[in-house]
């Protein structure tokens, strides 16, 4: 369980969570947008590219892989107090959750996790208005991620399945098994091959936003 940060109220049934008995602000949006200006106008900010270790480490742990899906899937700003109970609903199966379940998952990600992945440059936290957003370094963690529902395959088993079908069908054909050779072995060849250019240039466009800016910052 992670540990609380002391002078942190919440109280997650209970209108807008505080910190240090403030209230939130009432934009904010426009308080996340300033805080990225003032965060890229920081000589300190991080803008290098992560190591593998580095978003090993991130995505080891299931409240944060979560984030990160739903703001991939999102890619707008979301409120902490969304994102709890949201994640508390996954986890618990139950609508709405269990409010000791929810202010749990508040603390743990107000407390421990998305400071960590803001630290890393991976979102933007805004601690006063309690809003999360995508960060420069989002799109270098979510190449990693290989998010698909419950009745798709990944991407990594669809290649694998159409390389075995294209070994299978092209030795059946050269074998002159009847159906199979109907086409040579060649243009076999051809048909998987223009399979795989055209699911791989599929897979690009569609998820273009997790591929990682190798540009220099």
């Amino acid at each position: 369980m992670d540990t609380g940060v002391a002078g942190t109220t919440t109280n997650p049934s209970d209108g807008d969570y505080t910190e240090n008995g403030r209230a939130g602000a009432t934009d904010p949006v426009e308080g996340l947008l300033m805080g990225v200006s003032e965060r890229t106008a920081m000589p300190g900010a991080q803008s290098s590219r992560l190591t593998k270790y580095e978003i090993h480490d991130v995505l080891r742990n299931k409240r944060r892989t979560w984030v990160l899906e739903h703001l991939q899937q999102t890619r707008t700003p979301v409120p902490l107090r969304e994102l709890s109970e949201q994640l508390a609903a996954l986890e618990t199966g139950e609508t709405p959750p269990p409010r000791n379940i929810r202010e749990s998952v508040y603390n743990s990600l107000h407390q421990t996790h998305l400071p960590k992945l803001d630290d890393l440059g991976i979102v933007e936290y805004q601690v006063d208005r309690k809003l999360v957003a995508q960060a420069d370094g989002f799109r270098q963690v979510t190449l990693y991620m290989e998010v698909v529902t419950a009745d798709d395959v990944t991407w990594a088993t669809y290649y694998l399945s159409v390389g075995v079908a294209a070994l299978v069908v092209t030795a059946l054909s050269g074998a002159g098994l009847p159906v199979f050779a109907v086409l040579p072995v060649w243009l076999w060849s051809t048909v998987f091959f223009a399979l795989l250019a055209l699911s791989a240039l599929y897979q690009r466009i569609t998820n273009e936003s997790v591929h990682i800016d190798a540009r220099p910052k």
